[in-house]
């Protein structure tokens, strides 16, 4: 059963987390650009108001026992002529105030020659404020002279909202780039998992080497897992193997003797009850040696399986070499056995393996097939496929069953009578995939069954 947490694309998790971090990361330019901005403005409007403060404050001079301030044209000029911004300007000579608006805040610094500036509201709008002291010189004393000077924020907030538009249109773009970016970063990081995960889907069932492609370091690990559990496996693979053959072999020989004994005794006795009892340990004997050598077949046929050993094959003196093989069989019941529409062909493969498969189907339909019948085999071919169909006069395939039956030790139902292991249809369709065929049974309309070899023409 998966689990949720294992339908998680590793994937997706990586994108997700690329493009979070670009999302921060992208709000964070946003609040970086837009601060910036309105710190070069602010500093650029503090600057111009100090200097048209300084300008103000230069121009006062003490004489006659007044002082005299002549406002430079430039002082204000140099604001209002950047932007439509409105400006204001008080002069105080301590707390006595000479010019200007007299309720205009003055921002308090220290009297170090620097200017000070403070943003407040005026006339109901926000306005930048600078101050600037110079102690001047009186009849009977010295003074401090302050000097304002205030300009209006709407032109600056109008820009600075442009700069915003333009710092989210950079962070936008900035995002989209990232997205990009994180989707090539996601694909580039998953290709070598991509390029494991293929290279082990590609291998054949029996296939257990060790994998050898390079892989990045952090998936050393995972191989290394991969590779102690396919040779642990193929170890206990072998082991199953070897124990079903020598098991196989070892219990046919018994069983034959068995068989012998039974066959002296069932010759040497007239009780009816006794010959059905031997019948029956004779027919036990008989499916349970059947099945011992089937065992030893399929155990040849994996073998083989896993080291495929491909040669040119002439298919047409593979099938008659074989039905020859089969003619002894089928004598003893009588059933004739020909080789219809034989074509020329050959195939790459391993010649014993499908000779083995042939033998099955042979054996199958002979076993099936009441005496004096006859079982037919025929080679065809065309430009891109060769096969091999075998019929016979049997019972056919039960078509309820049809599905199920080319798996291990699976027999029609109406086989009950026929010694048979259910193994034979298992080895044919081992030995037919691993040649890149396919295994097609189907009952014949006027009665018997067909089994078809199809292979692809290299």
């Amino acid at each position: 059963m998966i689990t949720p947490l294992a339908q998680v694309s590793i994937r997706r998790r990586l994108l997700m987390s690329l493009l979070a971090s670009a999302a921060v990361l992208a709000v964070v330019v946003f609040f970086v650009v837009q601060s910036v901005a309105r710190q070069v403005a602010q500093e650029s409007q503090d600057n111009i108001l100090a200097a048209s403060a300084m300008a103000i404050l230069d121009s006062a001079r003490f004489s006659g026992g007044q002082l005299n301030v002549d406002l430079p044209y430039s002082a204000l000029s140099m604001l209002d002529g950047i932007t439509d911004e409105r400006v204001f300007y008080a002069i105080w000579l301590e707390k006595d105030f000479l010019s200007g608006y007299e309720n205009l805040p003055r921002a308090k610094g220290n009297s170090n020659g620097r200017a000070a500036f403070v943003s407040a509201d005026f006339l109901d709008v926000a306005v930048r404020i600078a101050t600037v002291d110079k102690r001047v010189s009186t009849d009977d004393s010295q003074k401090m002279l302050y000097v304002s000077v205030a300009q209006t924020l709407s032109g600056q907030q109008q820009t600075l909202a442009k700069i915003s538009q333009s710092a989210m249109s950079v962070g936008a773009a900035f995002f989209l780039v990232s997205v990009l970016l994180a989707a090539m970063i996601a694909r580039s990081t998953i290709r070598p998992l991509d390029r494991l995960a293929l290279s082990v889907s590609r291998r054949g069932p029996k296939d257990l080497r060790p994998v050898s492609a390079p892989v990045p370091t952090e998936m050393i690990p995972l191989v290394a897992s991969l590779n102690s559990f396919m040779k642990r496996l193929q170890r206990s693979l072998v082991r199953s193997e070897d124990f079903i053959a020598e098991a196989a072999h070892r219990v046919r020989t018994p069983l034959a003797i068995v068989r012998t004994k039974a066959e002296i005794v069932q010759r040497q006795t007239d009780d009816p009850q006794t010959l059905a009892s031997l019948g029956e340990m004779i027919h036990a004997i008989d499916v349970s040696s059947r099945t011992a050598g089937q065992l030893l077949d399929h155990a040849m046929v994996t073998f083989r399986l896993d080291h495929l050993v491909r040669v040119k094959i002439d298919l047409r003196r593979l099938v008659q070499d074989t039905v020859e093989r089969s003619r002894p069989m089928s004598e003893l019941k009588d059933i004739e056995i020909t080789i219809e529409e034989a074509q020329d062909a050959t195939l790459d493969g391993d010649p014993i393996l499908l000779q083995n498969a042939i033998l099955n189907l042979l054996d199958n339909a002979v076993k099936y097939t009441p005496s004096g019948s006859l079982v037919e085999v025929r080679l065809s071919r065309d430009d891109a496929h060769v096969w091999i169909d075998i019929n016979d006069n049997g019972p056919g395939f039960p078509e309820a069953e049809m599905k199920h039956l080319m798996g291990r030790f699976e027999r029609g139902g109406n086989t009950e009578n026929v010694v048979g292991s259910g193994l034979g249809l298992t080895i044919v369709k081992e030995v037919v995939e691993a040649h890149g065929g396919r295994l097609k049974i189907e009952n014949n309309h006027g009665g018997g069954a067909c089994v078809s070899l199809l292979f692809p023409l290299s």
